[in-house]
């Protein structure tokens, strides 16, 4: 079998290296707020400027490093209010394997740059794209996070329930932090099948995990669901997809629907959802978004617009396309 072709993402210290001398030396931005911005402390700010100039990124003017979009991001970045933006290389013709795999590089790239240790991570239960991310992360020599929580019912269809569960195990053991499960599927027949689960006490446990997070690494799905999500039983049935489409939907994040300006489409299949709710996401501080393509821009934009995520990880083509919006 050939391995899926896509450029490597450059990697994750060498892109950081260049946006923080960037955003120092060229947008003359404080070491205090690139260290608030990029969630690393100052003290890491100062060592990476230097270690910026000692291997020569940092001259009179900053050098970009091969498969580095850095002008790209800051204009993603600036347009959409991001706190950080993250552009991979993914050859014109890639098939939908192929981006999967550059994508989940490019991302696995970013965490291993940016985690320190303290993090509590929520993590989407179904995402295509987060899997190719874990399954690209090398384990840590230290402790990456302290813990790794899903953010969506978990509890599948027997023959994708592993896609679940490898997600947040393999992601904790890399990490080296605990893995906390929701026993319970992320869609369920009705709002008062919805209420009696959230009210065991393990949901409540689980609640509690929600409201202590730091961070978010999540997929932005579109209306039609991956094949993965399709088999699992958490997909949304097509009739009721239709009506979502007929309101203006366009995507979703942990099956919190919302429209093209970001805006939450509401009603009953809200109300079937077992997940972390948009109040408590949205304080979550750094919620990053991972996904791609073509059949993704709608959704992509749409999660942009709402403000549905502050750290953004796509293709060269989509950033393009976004950019240009």
């Amino acid at each position: 079998m050939s391995l899926p072709r896509y450029t490597r993402p450059a990697d994750g210290q060498v892109r950081l290296l260049t946006k923080v001398a960037r955003m120092y030396h060229e947008r003359g931005i404080r070491q205090a707020d690139i260290a608030s911005a990029l969630n690393i402390s100052q003290a890491k700010v100062s060592r990476l400027l230097k270690r910026a100039e000692s291997v020569g990124i940092v001259r009179t003017i900053v050098t970009v490093a091969p498969g580095v979009h850095a002008e790209l991001e800051e204009r993603l970045e600036e347009r959409y209010g991001l706190s950080e933006a993250v552009v991979v290389d993914v050859a014109p013709d890639a098939d939908e394997r192929e981006l999967l795999a550059a994508l989940g590089a490019g991302a696995a790239a970013y965490l291993e740059a940016t985690l320190a240790g303290t993090d509590r991570i929520g993590v989407s239960s179904w995402s295509q794209t987060i899997l190719a991310m874990v399954d690209r992360m090398r384990p840590f020599t230290v402790r990456g996070a302290t813990e790794v929580v899903q953010l969506l019912g978990g509890v599948g269809a027997p023959e994708a329930q592993s896609h679940s569960n490898r997600i947040l195990g393999e992601l904790a053991r890399t990490l080296g932090a605990e893995p906390v499960y929701v026993q319970a599927p992320g869609v369920v027949a009705n709002a008062e099948v919805r209420d009696s689960l959230l009210s065991d006490p393990s949901m409540q446990e689980v609640t509690r995990h929600w409201n202590e997070l730091t961070m978010a690494i999540m997929g932005i799905g579109s209306i039609e669901p991956s094949d993965v999500l399709a088999t699992s039983g958490n997909a949304f049935a097509a009739e009721e997809r239709k009506g979502l489409l007929e309101e203006g939907a366009v995507g979703d994040i942990c099956h919190r629907i919302f429209r093209a300006d970001g805006s939450r489409v509401l009603g009953a299949l809200d109300d079937r959802i077992i997940a972390i709710t948009v109040d408590d996401l949205r304080r979550i501080p750094r919620r990053v978004g991972i996904a791609g393509g073509d059949h993704k821009l709608e959704a992509i934009h749409g999660a942009l617009a709402g403000e549905w995520v502050t750290t953004l990880v796509t293709d060269l083509r989509t950033a393009e396309a976004l950019a240009e919006r």
